[in-house]
């Protein structure tokens, strides 16, 4: 008696889990998922943009929209797949502040003008995919992404900086705030037990990473 009145409960977290992942997902790709803070505000008002700034801006910050969109398929996919309580609980966390980003980014767009990547969907999918699959490896692997996902992040955010019309103050407040937290992100990740990455993988993800960032400036 005593097993069965257990295994209902798992069952249900379970499912739960996984209803709450799916949740999340639509909201992410609906455009939809609540930010608990405000956006970053910049130090002075904007400068007029002419149309190749507006143009260079929106697509800069779409890219950026794509790597929060990848990075909650990631945090996710792998919070549902550890047995670790504790370290869910801190995916968990890391994918709040990402929602942040998401609709930071989401909502500088919409002031530039723009739109979203219409492979938002496939972008979404791969990465719960390389989530899910590294989850199922170990903690430690898992981890391994999240370091060397967020390095390539940061890395890409600082050249986003370098790039970013100078009168462009409100994306360029919102890339450095998502700037610190995603090197933060990385710093907790090797703090919990990640590891190194092999070469050839982490080559492998410059490279998908390389073809999403080109894709996306554009679609």
């Amino acid at each position: 008696m005593q097993f069965q009145s257990r295994r209902p409960a798992r069952i249900l977290s379970r499912a739960d889990a996984w209803i709450s992942t799916l949740d999340h997902g639509l909201k992410t790709l609906a455009g939809v998922a609540p930010m608990a803070r405000p956006t970053p505000a910049a130090s002075a008002p904007d400068e007029p943009l002419d149309e190749s700034q507006r143009r260079l801006s929106a697509s800069l910050m779409r890219v950026n929209h794509v790597g929060e969109v990848c990075a909650q398929a990631l945090y996710r996919a792998q919070a549902l797949r550890t047995r670790d309580e504790a370290l869910r609980e801190h995916l968990e966390h890391a994918a709040q502040e990402e929602i942040d980003h998401l609709a930071w980014c989401a909502g500088r767009l919409r002031a530039l003008g723009d739109r979203p990547s219409l492979l938002n969907p496939l972008w979404y999918g791969g990465a719960f995919a390389i989530g899910t699959v590294a989850g199922l490896v170990s903690d430690e692997v898992s981890l391994g992404f999240v370091i060397e996902t967020e390095r390539q992040v940061e890395a890409h955010l600082a050249s986003h900086l370098e790039r970013l019309p100078e009168g462009d103050r409100s994306s360029r407040a919102i890339v450095a705030q998502m700037k610190e937290e995603e090197a933060r992100h990385a710093d907790e990740a090797r703090e919990r037990g990640g590891i190194d990455l092999p070469a050839p993988v982490r080559g492998l993800m410059r490279l998908a990473a390389k073809v999403m960032t080109r894709t996306a400036h554009h679609v």
